[in-house]
């Protein structure tokens, strides 16, 4: 699959009249080639690239007093199914528009008080990505969205989707990034009382770092080892 996504069907031939026999001539990928190349392997990448490059093992973002912090990875899930990782209302709306997998992982904040799961959606382009975004709330709320990833003895062994109290939901070429966020001691959003909003906002720059580099476009570079021309 990989080797498929970064093959560019570069040689041509061409016979050219001779005396006695013909010559043929080789040339390079045209520019329309190498831009439909480049859009195959971004639309690859979630299935090409080592989940622990999809999901860094920290991720940087803005501190509230000021700086910089870097939120942690707990765990990666070895699970992509579209339909187990949000909820049924827009697992519906995935499977419409040609969902092709959901990555999820989950991090916590500098602090140690608040779990974000990251998902990342592969649809099959750009309109189907678009499509599939309005399925999901756009003002912070966490459902209709995505699940929390827990595990087991860990810090987010209680991150359950009653736990859920922010959500968000960001767009690129053919990928979503979702989050949904918590807080680690497991307190149900319903028994909370004052929303801190506030504690939240960094999910939404770590999901952002993380779709900016699945789907920042770069062309092929035939001299590299990873592009076969």
């Amino acid at each position: 699959m990989v080797a498929s996504a970064l093959t560019l069907i570069c040689a041509v031939a061409a016979g050219v009249a001779g005396s006695a026999a013909g010559t043929e001539l080789t040339r390079g990928p045209s520019t329309a080639e190498l831009h439909a190349a480049a859009r195959r392997e971004l639309a690859e990448r979630w299935r090409a690239w080592p989940t622990g490059r999809i999901f860094p093992a920290t991720l940087r973002y803005s501190a509230e007093q000021g700086g910089q912090e870097r939120a942690k990875r707990i765990g990666i899930s070895p699970h992509t199914s579209c339909a187990q990782s949000v909820d049924a209302e827009a697992a519906t709306a995935l499977r419409a528009a040609g969902c092709r997998g959901v990555l999820r992982a989950t991090y916590i904040d500098a602090l140690g008080g608040v779990l974000v799961t990251i998902g990342v959606v592969a649809m099959p382009d750009e309109k189907g990505a678009l499509h599939a975004k309005s399925a999901f709330s756009g003002n912070g709320e966490p459902e209709p969205g995505l699940r929390p990833l827990a595990f087991r003895g860990t810090v987010a062994d209680r991150f359950t989707p009653a736990v859920r109290q922010a959500g968000s939901v960001r767009q690129a070429g053919p990928y979503l990034v979702l989050t949904t966020a918590g807080q680690v001691d497991g307190r149900p959003a319903d028994a909370v009382d004052e929303q801190r909003p506030a504690i939240f906002a960094f999910a939404t720059e770590i999901a952002e770092s993380v779709l900016s580099e699945l789907s920042t476009p770069r062309m092929p570079d035939c001299t590299a080892e990873e592009w076969e021309c």
